[in-house]
């Protein structure tokens, strides 16, 4: 088995998984959980995201195939779902967004917050460009950043206020806008 690990494509897979994840966008979120429940299991939290990330990068394609929509589709709309997201992080509105949960377990945490509809799509939009071992690195870089943003969402918080918080989530905003044009040129052209 040959491996084909590419430092530019885990950084660029890793920055599209970080805008799509947007778990610094998400401590507002996370901080009303804490204060509802009290506790956050961010171990348990981040492996349950991870193993749905990864399980997903591998079959979700076979699900794909099984309804017949080849990956390249999916990747087309995936790139307007991403366009999107990015036009609600940088306008700073919500387009789609599931009401805030109402406890703290495993579900609304590793699901659908941290990996979601868009989470998702973006996983499978990657797959169509990037090699799956890429992609499973730059899934565990977030993985540890998210398990990271949990356990220290207070301390971030307080650094960043709430305006450096909304300055990171319009830069990742156009990052993310940018690759969605990206994904969906790339991904045009083999369609037709």
């Amino acid at each position: 088995m040959e491996f084909h690990f590419n430092f530019r494509e885990i950084a660029t897979a890793s920055m599209v998984l970080f805008a799509v994840i947007d778990i610094l966008g998400s401590i507002p979120i996370i901080i009303g959980l804490r204060n509802k429940v009290g506790h956050i299991h961010s171990e348990k939290a981040s492996i349950v995201a991870a193993v749905i990330m990864v399980s997903f990068l591998f079959v979700g394609e076979e699900i794909l195939k099984l309804i017949g929509i080849d990956v390249n589709s999916f990747a087309v709309a995936g790139a307007f779902v991403i366009f999107f997201l990015a036009i609600e992080m940088i306008l700073g509105i919500s387009l789609y967004r599931d009401d805030e949960p109402e406890s703290a377990s495993i579900v609304p945490i590793a699901f659908p917050l941290i990996a979601g509809a868009g989470t998702m799509t973006a996983i499978l939009s990657l797959r169509a460009e990037y090699f799956v071992e890429n992609i499973i690195v730059a899934i565990i870089v977030n993985i540890i950043f998210v398990y990271l943003v949990l356990k220290s969402s207070k301390k971030i918080e307080k650094v960043l206020g709430k305006a450096g918080l909304s300055v990171i989530r319009k830069v990742f905003g156009v990052i993310l806008l940018a690759i969605s044009v990206k994904l969906f040129a790339s991904n045009i052209n083999q369609l037709f």
